[in-house]
């Protein structure tokens, strides 16, 4: 059982974010072109027409800017509010709109996508916990404050692409205008370094094992300031920069059930044009390997180190 997650591009000049399994896939956002999709999903090994529907989170056109052409030239349904579809300058078919209700999984083959509310200034904006089985992912940009339903569904994720906007000190001294610094740190705009971080060590699960660091400002924030301040408190979690410029690695969030224990192992990479085998050659060597080590050091049903949690990291 795998999930696969990546980040097509994050920033404000565009933003898309892959999570699927062996079967079916879907996109969060659709803010870089239809070309420059497929360009990087090529690159990845990730085939195109395993994504099985677009789900937009706002209108804001780093959001929605290739939706058109992408939806309309592999067919896919677009899951958007009625609020948002009013408010996005994108005409879409008629027959490839779909709706969804917060809080209301929507079911795309063997996935569940449930959406939430967050603050954001846009018309109605939502995140995404994206379930696969027990795994869950979750995709939290564009967030003006850590509101009590974004602790809630952080604290349940396997893996998190979070919104780290801005470094609070480069803001404030940058040359941006002060109405624009007021509403990228105002409740209705972006999280900053120090807000994702403060969600991070407060309420991220022992079972975390990836955090996508999103939506960095170009002028306000690098990426090695954020990467450096996260990987002190990283605690085993692998730490990555969604870059603005170029796709990430894929990576593969992995977990098995045996008996009352879960074995869970990490990896991430290119994944070339077969990640279903790959998948499942590493899954054996290291279902094998958690094996050797549960039974070596088990110890009153729990594993040594975890609660009752063996973690191998393949990096």
């Amino acid at each position: 059982m795998s999930l696969y997650i990546a980040s097509l591009n994050s920033g404000s000049n565009g933003n898309c974010y892959y999570i699927g399994n062996d079967q079916e896939a879907i996109l969060v956002d659709a803010g870089i072109s239809c070309r420059e999709t497929e360009r990087r999903m090529r690159r990845l090994g990730l085939p195109l027409d395993r994504v099985k529907a677009i789900f937009i989170s706002h209108e804001h056109d780093d959001h929605i800017r290739g939706l058109e052409v992408l939806s309309k030239r592999y067919q896919l349904p677009v899951y958007i509010t009625i609020p948002t579809l009013q408010s996005a300058r994108t005409r879409l078919e008629p027959e490839g709109i779909r709706s969804f209700t917060a809080h209301k999984p929507t079911v795309i083959g063997e996935l569940e996508v449930t959406a939430f509310p967050k603050s954001h200034d846009a018309s109605d904006p939502c995140s995404f916990v994206i379930t696969y089985r027990h795994l869950r992912i979750g995709v939290f940009t564009d967030i003006g404050h850590v509101c009590e339903q974004v602790i809630h569904h952080f604290r349940q994720c396997h893996a998190v692409f979070l919104e780290t906007n801005y470094d609070e000190q480069m803001l404030e001294e940058g040359r941006y205008p002060y109405p624009l610094k007021r509403r990228i740190r105002g409740g209705e705009g972006h999280l900053s370094n120090r807000q994702a971080l403060e969600l991070f060590m407060a309420h991220r699960p022992a079972y975390m094992s990836h955090l996508l660091l999103s939506h960095l400002s170009q002028d306000n924030n690098r990426p090695e300031l954020v990467r450096e301040l996260f990987e002190q408190e990283a605690g085993g979690v692998r730490i990555i920069v969604a870059s603005r410029y170029e796709e990430t690695e894929v990576y593969v969030i992995d977990a098995v059930e045996d008996g009352s224990e879960m074995v869970q192992w990490r990896a991430g990479g290119r994944m070339g044009t077969t990640p279903g085998a790959e998948a499942g050659a590493r899954k054996a060597a290291l279902m094998e390997a958690a094996a050797k080590t549960a039974g070596s050091k088990r110890r009153k049903g729990k594993t040594a180190g975890t609660d009752g949690v063996i973690q191998i990291t393949l990096f």
